[in-house]
């Protein structure tokens, strides 16, 4: 028992040994984020009354639509982002009354790596009158948030007054997608109606594979009303913010880069065999993205844009109000890859786009699973927003003006059928199977195939009977088909 005991000792100290000595060998690794290595103590803000009056955004390292520029080189980004007041169509035929950073919605994309310094400006010109343009709503005080800053908010993003400019720097410290937003009470007011953009940081040593194509793709939420005082642009209604609607998180459109179906008109272009990185961030206010990039599978998924947070081979991010993620894949084959927010009530509302890597003109045949573009524009809200619905909901088995297809062409059939046939049609279209002869009569001649329940309630019937009549009041050519073929 002595020896046995002796013998264990012995090697339980050479195992100690060992590891003691694999300890001494080992190199301790550098923590990136050592906060010690980090610029915590940014100078003081500056806050003054002198009035920019040039462009309102300015600076090498933004980019001002999806496509992203390539990183400025430089150490110190110098940026502008003035605030205004201005009429943006988030649909068509919806002028939307909008509060924005650098005169667009969203604000600029701006590009820098850890480790850059930002020098911000940001003069408050909501009380500018913008050309040919009255103003829409009143000027107000506003703000700047940016998520990727570590600064203090009391100095920094401080309220500024219409015609007050601030000013301030801040050093970055982490990689990522970050938001940026107006801070000013009530913040979910500002954000919906336009007030945010991205700024995206590389890590120093960049990323570790190399992209062909780079965009941003900025999910967001309006919520939206005809403007209690009729007023119109350009022949069409002025929309305004729905108060009630975006305090109960209940969107009228939820879009990619600020327009409903916007990347579908025009599409990110690709080809391939080609790596392509999208920079995406979910501004909400208030919803969460499932993004998804239909026909093929995310190689490299970084979360909030940061490569150390990495997952691979992953169908869909979900992203919560201002989480981003980088995420790249492989075009395998010629084709339109469509990109949508998977919660398809996200989709029907405008979360849609498209990555072209095809030759050919994009049609809806090719995407009728999807919302596409129907028609001319209507100019009144309840016409549009009943285009919009059938644009959603109804192109995969109608067009109107594009001929027959799983059921008939819509064209023309407010002259056809009375307005009470169509809404108990659209209300309840098994029941009118049973006893109506003219519903019975149609099922037979396509095929059989019933038209399915789509729950409509009262309002969204009425808003289809609207659009149907607009259409059919239109002269002949003057309002494009919908159809399989666009």
């Amino acid at each position: 028992m002595q020896i046995s005991g002796f013998f264990y000792r012995i090697a339980f100290v050479g195992a100690l040994g060992l590891a003691v000595t694999g300890c001494k060998q080992e190199t301790p690794k550098l923590d990136p984020y050592d906060p010690a290595k980090m610029d915590l103590k940014p100078v003081p803000a500056k806050l003054s009354t002198e009035r920019h009056t040039g462009a309102f955004a300015e600076g090498s390292a933004l980019s001002m639509g999806s496509e992203l520029k390539p990183l400025d080189p430089a150490p110190v980004k110098t940026i502008r982002l003035d605030t205004t007041h201005k009429i943006v169509e988030i649909a068509p035929g919806v002028k939307f009354s909008a509060w924005t950073f650098g005169d667009q919605v969203p604000g600029p994309t701006i590009r820098a790596r850890v480790g850059d310094r930002i020098k911000f400006s940001m003069t408050n010109r909501s009380d500018e009158v913008m050309p040919g343009l009255q103003l829409s709503s009143a000027p107000m005080m506003h703000s700047m948030d940016f998520h990727a800053a570590m600064v203090s908010p009391q100095d920094k993003y401080r309220s500024v007054a219409p015609g007050q400019t601030i000013e301030f720097e801040f050093t970055l410290n982490y990689p990522g997608v970050f938001m940026f937003h107006c801070g000013t009470p009530m913040i979910l007011e500002h954000i919906a109606s336009g007030m945010y953009g991205a700024l995206i940081v590389e890590p120093r040593e960049g990323y570790p594979t190399k992209a062909d194509r780079e965009y941003v793709v900025i999910q967001s939420e309006f919520y939206v009303k005809p403007d209690p005082q009729d007023r119109k642009v350009d022949g069409q209604p002025l929309y305004v913010l729905d108060g009630d609607a975006v305090k109960k998180a209940l969107p009228s459109y939820t879009v990619f880069n600020g327009s409903h179906n916007g990347m579908v008109k025009k599409p990110l272009p690709a080809k391939p065999g080609e790596r392509v990185r999208l920079f995406v961030l979910n501004v909400g206010p208030s919803k969460t993205s499932s993004f998804h990039v239909v026909g093929t599978i995310f190689d490299r998924v970084w979360m909030d844009g940061n490569p150390d947070n990495q997952s691979r081979g992953m169908q869909t991010v979900l992203l919560g109000s201002s989480n981003a993620a980088i995420v790249e894949f492989l075009i395998p084959e010629a084709g339109q890859y469509i990109m949508v927010d998977h919660h398809f009530a996200n989709a029907s509302q405008g979360a849609i786009g498209l990555v072209d890597a095809s030759d050919k003109k994009q049609s809806a045949a090719d995407l009728e699973h999807h919302n596409m573009p129907a028609t001319a524009t209507p100019n009144e809200p309840m016409a549009v927003k009943g285009k919009l619905d059938f644009e959603s909901k109804c192109l995969a088995c109608h067009s109107i003006g594009g001929g027959r297809k799983l059921g008939p062409d819509l064209a023309g059939v407010t002259k056809r059928r009375s307005d009470d046939w169509l809404a108990k049609w659209m209300q309840s279209p098994e029941k009118m199977l049973v006893d109506d002869a003219d519903a019975k009569a149609m099922l037979k001649e396509f095929n059989n195939i019933p038209m399915p329940n789509q729950n409509l309630n009262a309002p969204e019937i009425q808003q289809y009977l609207k659009y149907f009549h607009w259409y059919d009041a239109q002269p002949a050519g003057a309002a494009q088909p919908a159809s399989a073929h666009g």
